[in-house]
């Protein structure tokens, strides 16, 4: 069992009746916690050579950031349409109700570069795998994807198979 696990709080019949949400602000506000949620994360990268780390907007940010510093890695960010200020090249990708689209620079991946994928959660895995297409696209190639958790009950994971997974705690519900 991870560590990280204990500052990981559940919130039943949030965001509605049914749901067992898992708040990782509770990990954010301890700064025991953070550390052991970034060290974790980071520990997976191990042995890994890789040229970047991708945070996807905006928790993936949290991690992926302080992972990026830790590793003396550059940090990109995937952005909700329209947030970036220089040419962006898009992906777009079905949600339960409706569509998303996400961006990043153009110029920010360059292709034959080994990049690590970062977010908090892995629940229908539809982001990480559109982040993973996009960066493709443009000559990327995805080395690892890192998660902080994961509801395996979403089978995520099953989208993701292409690509080498880890999480750090696993839940088996949604």
């Amino acid at each position: 069992m991870s560590q990280v696990e204990q500052y990981i709080i559940t919130i039943p019949d949030f965001p509605e009746k049914g749901i067992l949400f898992r708040d990782i602000t509770s990990v954010l506000k301890s700064a025991e916690g953070l550390q052991l949620a970034v060290d974790e994360m980071a520990a997976c990268l191990d042995g890994v050579e890789f040229d970047a780390v991708v945070g996807l907007e905006s928790r993936g940010f949290l991690f992926g950031m302080p992972i990026a510093y830790k590793l003396h890695k550059p940090f990109i960010p995937v952005r909700k349409k329209g947030k970036l200020p220089r040419e962006t090249v898009e992906a777009t990708y079905d949600l339960e109700y409706g569509t998303a689209t996400i961006e990043i620079h153009r110029d920010d991946v360059r292709p034959g570069s080994r990049v690590v994928l970062v977010d908090d959660l892995i629940a229908t895995g539809g982001t990480l795998e559109a982040a993973a297409g996009l960066l493709e696209r443009q000559g990327a190639e995805i080395v690892k994807i890192v998660c902080l958790l994961e509801l395996k009950g979403l089978h995520g994971r099953d989208r993701l198979s292409r690509y080498p997974v880890d999480t750090i705690v696993a839940y088996e519900g949604k």
